[in-house]
């Protein structure tokens, strides 16, 4: 999951409004519990990743949070007591004792599950459509070495994935039995924050130093805020508003126990369709946003 530089609103927008587009839709999905407005954040993230050309990067994170889904709901229907309705009484289980799985259990587990998948969906989102290099210029000026060492670690998982490929055709060629994904994961990721202080050492030797008395570069320094600048921080604003506040005014209710209560209402229904709506609005303008 690297960054590349696609034609698509969010690409073209510079990352701050990025950054503040992303941390919207996380609180959205922190702050909301009613599956019906998750489930509208999940197909606004997912849409909003189909939108920027970067679908294939999103479906891969999705195989993976999958089975973490299915994993918090079980575990939380397994060792969570609360709830009314029954559905299944396992009896005496080992190391959890008397076990009844409820369905306000196994539905808060699920829903739990889903914002994980979520907020793993948004941050790959993130990764492949902000630009680490512009997001590094945004902090240097709080800690240069740290942001600098955060963006070269980032930017080295190429470079790992090559050496882990490199490491297992060479244990191919030895007897025995071939290495598990786990042993070259950590045979190449031992060092990699080592390596990237090393190098961020290096570079503020070499001059780096010196670039926060610098202007600093990029495709949107000292430029004024472009019209997909604005749609993003716009969107982001009205996506934070609309979770609070139906959280507040209780909207989009949802309570698991002691029994389980999720409408799915008229306000509900609007609640998920105006996220969604602001969510994916500043992707409607495809003006200026070439490569």
């Amino acid at each position: 999951m690297i960054y590349r530089r696609r034609a698509s609103p969010l690409h073209a927008a510079r990352a701050a409004a990025a950054i503040a587009w992303c941390a919207a839709l996380s609180v959205a999905a922190l702050v909301q519990s009613n599956p019906v407005v998750l489930g509208a954040i999940a197909v606004s993230v997912v849409a909003a990743g189909v939108f920027a050309g970067v679908g294939r990067e999103l479906r891969r994170s999705l195989l993976w949070s999958v089975p973490l889904w299915f994993t918090i709901a079980a575990i939380n229907a397994l060792v969570t007591r609360n709830g009314l309705t029954v559905i299944w009484r396992l009896g005496d289980v080992p190391l959890l004792g008397q076990t009844n799985i409820t369905l306000e259990a196994t539905v808060y587990g699920a829903v739990f599950g889903l914002r994980a998948v979520i907020l793993v969906l948004i941050g790959t989102l993130y990764s492949v459509a902000v630009d680490p290099d512009e997001v590094l210029r945004l902090f240097r000026g709080f800690s240069f070495s740290s942001a600098l060492s955060a963006t070269i670690a980032t930017r080295m998982v190429p470079v790992l994935v090559r050496d882990s490929k490199r490491l297992a055709e060479a244990q191919r060629c030895r007897p025995g039995d071939p290495p598990g994904r786990a042993q070259l994961l950590r045979a190449t990721t031992a060092g990699v924050l080592d390596r990237a202080l090393d190098i961020a050492a290096t570079l503020e030797v070499r001059g780096y130093g010196a670039a926060r008395q610098r202007a600093r570069g990029g495709p949107h320094a000292h430029s004024p805020w472009s019209r997909h600048d604005l749609a993003f921080v716009a969107s982001a604003a009205a996506v934070l508003v609309i979770a609070v506040v139906a959280r507040v005014a209780g909207w989009a209710a949802f309570n698991a126990y002691p029994l389980l209560r999720a409408p799915a209402g008229a306000r509900t229904l609007g609640v998920a369709a105006v996220l969604l709506v602001a969510a994916l609005a500043p992707f409607l303008n495809r003006q200026g946003v070439e490569r």
